[in-house]
């Protein structure tokens, strides 16, 4: 039994020890990737530093968990700040995102206080107290930072799930001004940071739940409970590493700017847009799209129209708006969706993907998606039902 006992232990153990080497060598070679990524900008960077820093963390951890914090204790809470920088590095990534800025504006830095002000307040423990003391803090026989860990547990599961919740809704904003601006959103789209966002949360969560079984009603698990959101925080690492690669910004490969860009959907009571400048507009607009087709060119945007029209992007977002009861990306997406039926018609020898690309779509899953929005069915079950009738 006892054998058996400690084989489980064993396994326990390397199964962790698997888990945080893993999340240290991606966290390290996906932030030196980023880092080095052609063409970077800004949120490459933010991305970049903060995959290192859940490196560091993770090494801390790794550490502590092989008992070197016992051979060396001045390595001891050498990382205990470091969850305060999972929110502020998610807010600054979902943030600069919709902007054209090649630095941090000096607010920005102050989302890193709780970690700074961590640090400062440690720094007693750090330099003055001998190695005795240290090991006996870090058993509980020193009470001396009792307080301030309880209350930085506290300001950890605040400050994750806040970021989170600000970090969605400036998402969602992001989502929205894609819409108004871009007719083809493929690689500048970040959906995939919902569930980045969700990762988070589910880390500050589980740290929330782990701390109140384990510390306020003293319950044991049979298991190191750690590797519950370290697990998840490797998950993290992989998939947003990934993402993060893959990702495109709003402005590397577009015409327009961020001056330019339409914020959200407007509201346009204060607009300086008279109705008969707008109803002749429209009228223009539509007589574009019908005679000169920009909609074939897959990467068109608002700005691109709008000087075609000699109107601001911002009073041409209006119109659509108004007169279509569409953004823009779904104004221009239905005209390229009519195109592919018109040529499916005309020329049955070409691909569905081949007509997909003439008439401005730029990949099959975007055709696919916007097809099937506007006419309830697959391109594929469409096609059929006109061979039937």
């Amino acid at each position: 039994m006892k054998i058996i006992d400690e084989y489980l232990i064993f396994i326990r153990s390397f199964r962790m020890t698997i888990v945080l080497n893993i999340g240290i060598v991606l966290s390290f070679f996906l932030g030196i990737l980023l880092f080095s990524k052609k063409d970077k900008v800004l949120t490459d960077n933010i991305l970049s530093i903060w995959l290192v820093a859940i490196g560091i963390h993770l090494t801390g951890y790794f550490l502590y968990y092989k008992g070197y914090w016992e051979i060396y204790p001045h390595l001891i809470g050498i990382t205990a700040p470091f969850p305060f920088l999972y929110g502020p590095f998610l807010y600054l990534y979902v943030l600069y995102s919709i902007k054209s800025k090649n630095h941090l504006q000096k607010t920005d830095y102050l989302h890193f206080a709780p970690a700074l002000i961590s640090y400062l307040y440690m720094i007693p423990f750090y330099f003055f107290y001998s190695v005795e003391a240290k090991v006996q803090v870090d058993k509980g026989l020193i009470n001396d930072f009792s307080v301030f860990s309880t209350i930085m547990l506290i300001g950890f599961i605040l400050s994750g799930i806040s970021y989170s919740v600000l970090s969605y809704r400036k998402l969602k904003q992001r989502e929205k001004v894609v819409e108004e601006n871009f007719s083809n959103n493929d690689h500048i789209n970040m959906r995939w940071l919902r569930y980045a966002i969700l990762g988070i949360v589910s880390v500050f969560i589980t740290v929330a739940l782990v701390s109140i079984f384990r510390e306020l009603l003293g319950f044991k698990f049979p298991f190191n409970a750690d590797i519950l959101f370290y697990s998840i925080i490797v998950g993290f690492v992989v998939y947003v590493g990934y993402s993060g690669i893959r990702q495109q910004d709003l402005f590397s490969n577009s015409t327009i700017t961020e001056e330019e860009l339409v914020p959200t959907e407007s509201e346009y009571k204060k607009s300086s847009l008279k109705s008969d400048i707008a109803i002749q507009k429209h009228d223009e607009l539509l007589e574009l799209m019908k005679k000169e087709k920009p909609y074939l060119n897959p990467k068109l945007t608002i700005a691109e129209m709008a000087k075609s029209l000699s109107i601001s992007t911002n009073h041409l977002s209006q119109i659509i708006n108004q007169y279509e009861q569409v953004n823009f990306h779904d104004f221009v997406n239905k005209y390229r969706v009519e195109e592919f039926i018109q040529n499916v018609q005309s020329n049955k020898s070409y691909s569905l993907l081949g007509h997909a690309l003439d008439s401005g779509f730029n990949s099959k899953s975007t055709f696919n998606t916007v097809f099937k929005k506007f006419k309830s069915v697959t391109p594929s079950q469409y096609i059929a039902r006109l061979k039937v009738q």
